[in-house]
């Protein structure tokens, strides 16, 4: 679609990992940004649009990227709550998870893609034992999806997940595919290392949950004399690239590895919060001139798929570790939110608004109470805004979701009445 936006207010990404708004027009033509300027030197006469909108009192921003999730587990929402992270996992969702099918997995994730939307997110990085039908799903709802393997001793193998990196690839060219495993504490050394020689074979990045908590350190020290970091680094992982999710209880040599390797630190604040896992040392990160991204993990652990809601945390939780209120700033929130997690997921080509970047974007409403005044609009994002303030989002040049409906081929009322039924079912 060729869609023009005039009389907005346009966020634009400085060198300095800083922002600043720009005041102008910026025209959509297919599914990238073919203009943004003031519109004095263009004329819009000259193309034709499916929809000039009138951005007049909105700011047209970068959409986010939620860099670490599991949305199918939309169907454990507030249903294994309240427990340390390994009996959560082993009591609660591993034995809730063995009986999903295929088509349930498909289902859910629908759901989450649908909060993703509302949320302003335009892409994630999903972690699941079955990605294909998380896969159709995005692909189905024009949403864009990285996938990473799940792979433990209990499920996938090397094999499923070399099929898997080429099958999600050629699927759609709003899906990927990086290596990954869920976490050392479920892996055993064999298939670790058998993942390190997948991943140079196929020349991938390696992504697990690394360092969430305390115990899984504690115990990973006791088996290998290493932490997580220092045993996948030992293996070989990181040739490629990569990173963890959480990434909480960091000794000085793991920073010192996630520098020398270029890797992301996805934090995952309200998650980790809820499960009592602790809180990351974003702070130090940064001081490492590390790359911080941000997720919202899945929604059995969160329990909510909102952006505005991790940006908060992460800043706030980095000034309380820090004893420092200045630490962490409003800029630097934002860069993790959107360009962060855009490098953490190798989406540099949708990571701010440029022309001939592809155009995933989000249209932020001023005219709401905890917008006013516009003092700052980065501080009132990351500190006051809420997923009420999104108006638009866009994903490759299609509008998926915009004032409160949504545009994905699926009617929302049988979602939700699909993910009710396979919760229920479950039950009996």
């Amino acid at each position: 679609m060729n869609i023009r936006f005039y009389h907005a207010k346009i966020l634009m990404l400085q060198k300095q990992k800083s922002f600043v708004l720009l005041e102008g027009e910026l025209w959509v033509l297919g599914n990238r940004i073919a203009y943004i300027g003031d519109g004095t030197d263009k004329n819009p006469a000259e193309y034709v649009w499916e929809r000039e909108i009138d951005a007049a009192g909105t700011v047209i921003m970068p959409g986010f990227k939620n860099a670490h999730t599991h949305t199918a587990m939309t169907f454990l929402r507030s249903y294994a709550d309240d427990l340390p992270l390994l009996e959560w996992l082993h009591k609660q969702v591993f034995p809730k998870e063995a009986l999903l099918t295929q088509e349930d997995v498909y289902h859910l994730c629908k759901l989450g893609i649908m909060e993703y939307l509302t949320s302003g997110i335009t892409s994630n990085f999903d972690m699941y034992f079955a990605p294909l039908p998380s896969a159709k799903a995005s692909v189905d709802c024009g949403f864009r999806t990285v996938f990473t393997s799940g792979l433990n001793d209990f499920c996938q193998s090397l094999s499923e997940v070399e099929e898997l990196y080429y099958q999600i690839g050629e699927l759609s060219d709003r899906t990927s595919f990086y290596m990954g495993f869920h976490a050392e504490y479920t892996t055993s050394l064999k298939l670790m290392e058998g993942m390190s020689a997948l991943a140079a074979k196929v020349k991938s990045p390696v992504w697990l949950h690394n360092s969430e908590t305390a115990q899984e350190v504690n115990e990973c020290l006791k088996r290998w004399g290493k932490t997580p970091t220092e045993l996948t680094d030992s293996l070989g992982m990181y040739a490629y690239g990569g990173g963890g999710y959480h990434c909480i209880y960091f000794n000085a040599n793991d920073f010192e590895i996630f520098r020398k390797r270029n890797l992301t630190a996805v934090t995952n604040p309200a998650s980790n919060l809820k499960l009592a896992s602790g809180i990351a040392p974003v702070a130090r990160f940064l001081e490492e001139q590390i790359n911080v991204a941000i997720g919202t993990d899945g929604p059995a652990s969160n329990n909510c798929l909102d952006m505005f809601r991790e940006m908060f945390l992460v800043s706030g939780l980095a000034k309380v570790k820090e004893q420092n209120a200045a630490c962490v700033s409003a800029d630097e929130v934002l860069y993790m939110a959107t360009a962060g997690g855009a490098k953490a997921m190798g989406l540099t080509d949708c990571d701010c608004l440029a022309k001939g970047k592809l155009a995933d974007l989000v249209q932020i409403d001023l005219n709401w109470p905890n917008m006013q005044p516009e003092n700052n609009f980065v501080k009132n994002l990351v500190y006051s805004g809420s997923k009420q303030n999104v108006r638009l989002t866009m994903v490759n040049g299609e509008i998926l979701y915009e004032d409160g409906r949504f545009f994905i081929g699926a009617d929302p009322k049988e979602v939700y009445r699909c993910a009710n039924e396979i919760i229920r079912r479950m039950e009996t």
